[in-house]
Order: structure tokens, then sequence, then C-alpha cells
């Protein structure tokens, strides 16, 4: 009892002060205040509708998913394995995807209407009737609205096995070719008549080749009534289109 335990007690120090508040119970843990936690978390979702989401299916662009966020792909990885690993037992068929859209009825065409399964026809009085398969006449076809497929705006998928697409030139927005108007050459509208090329005058008789006409009967440079002969003897003169005669060698006949 007079040991060292005795001295310890009496160095230890006193007590804290009494606090009447601590007889009391602790509050409780602040809750926010709300509606309970739902148990149909997804369900909730999805009834508010989305991008893909039906009444029966939800469809997620397998594109879109890839390019996600890796923790988000690796949550989502854990989420499909144990769904796939709940229901795998199940006999699942092969699901085909079609991208749509709502139309009106009497906005389609032949093709459309067949492809969701109507026919319009006219009756007696003229007008447009719409029918389906069945024969059953559609009422209100103008508030009818029905499912067509349409060009899907997501870009696919590519597989990573697939050739590359080849690179295609970018269409040009080119204009329409430029007309350029004729103009027509002023120096062979002035030449007279008979020093057109390609005119012979009536009256004047045409020597034959290699004959050369006397002096006496060519014409004179100040007379323009026939073409002039050439220099080497072997025919009329000819001239170009400018109105400028035309040098040819001379080849003399054999």
């Amino acid at each position: 009892m007079f040991g060292k335990r005795g001295k310890g007690r009496r160095d230890a120090p006193p007590p804290p002060p009494f606090d009447p508040r601590s007889s009391f119970a602790v509050a409780p843990i602040p809750r926010p205040s709300g509606p309970p936690a739902s148990s149909t978390p997804l369900a909730d979702l999805l009834n508010r509708g989305g991008p893909g989401v039906t009444k029966d299916y939800v469809v997620l662009p397998r594109s879109l998913a890839e390019q996600m966020p890796l923790p988000w792909q690796q949550h989502a990885a854990h989420v499909l394995a144990e769904f796939y690993q709940t229901h795998q037992h199940l006999n699942w068929p092969q699901y085909r995807v079609l991208p749509s859209r709502e139309e009106r009825l009497v906005d389609l065409d032949e093709e459309q209407l067949a492809e969701v399964g109507y026919v319009v026809e006219m009756d007696n009085t003229g007008e447009l009737v719409y029918r389906e398969r069945t024969g059953r006449k559609v009422e209100n076809p103008e508030q009818k609205k029905v499912l067509v497929t349409c060009l899907d705006p997501v870009v696919p998928r590519r597989d990573p096995g697939a050739p590359k697409p080849e690179t295609t030139a970018v269409p040009m927005n080119v204009g329409p070719e430029p007309k350029w108007d004729v103009v027509p050459n002023k120096a062979h509208q002035e030449l007279p008549p008979s020093f057109a090329p390609g005119t012979q005058p009536d009256d004047t008789p045409t020597p034959p080749r290699g004959i050369s006409m006397p002096s006496a009967q060519q014409p004179s440079s100040s007379e323009n009534s026939g073409p002039l002969p050439a220099q080497n003897g072997t025919g009329p003169q000819e001239f170009g289109p400018t109105g400028e005669p035309i040098e040819r060698p001379y080849r003399p006949d054999r």
C-alpha cells in the first residue's frame, strides 16, 4: 500500500471539473431532408428519356462509349461484366439496330410507306386513304407518326483490323466555266472581196499550174480584180487570215 503506487497516485494531476452537458445524449448526425433513396434508380433515370432510350431497349453507340475517359470505361466494363455473368444463361437473339426518326404518315412516299407497313390509295371522292397491311383504314393520318429509317449522325465504329479508308479529294466549290466572247478578225473582214482567201473572180481566168501569166494580162497593183500571181510562178498568190500573202518555197514540177 505504501509503495511506489501510492506515490504515483499522489503525483497525478487532478481530474477536470464536472461539465453538466456531458450528462445529456449526443446530438444526432444531420441528414439531408427529402424523400428516401429509390430502390430502382436505373428505372427512374431511364424513365426520364434520353438519346437511344426506348420503351424496351437502351442503345449505346459503341464508337462513343469507347471514346469516354478511361475511369468511365473501367467502371462500365465491371458493370457490364456483372450483367452478362448474371444473364448469360438466357438465349440471346441477334439484335439489328437501325437509326430511325419520327415522321408524319402523310409526309412519306410509297417506299417509306411500304417500309413501315402502310399503303395509300384514292377513294371514289378523290381523297387519299391510308390503310394498314390488314386493310384497316387509318383515322387522322395527319396526326399519325411512325418510325422511318434515316442516316445515322453518329460516327460508326471502325474495326482496328480493317484497312483504312482511302483518302479522297475534298470537293471544291468551283463556279461555272467562263464564257469567252469570240472577237471577229477585223483584218480579214477589211480585205476586199478579190483578196479574200478562197475566193476567185468569175471574169479572171486562172492560169494553169506552172505557167505564169504574161505581163500584159497581169492586173496592176491598183486594180483589185483578182488574185496576184506567186513570185515563183507556181500559181496564184495565197493570203492568210490577216490579209498578208503567204510565201511558199519554190518546187519545180516533175
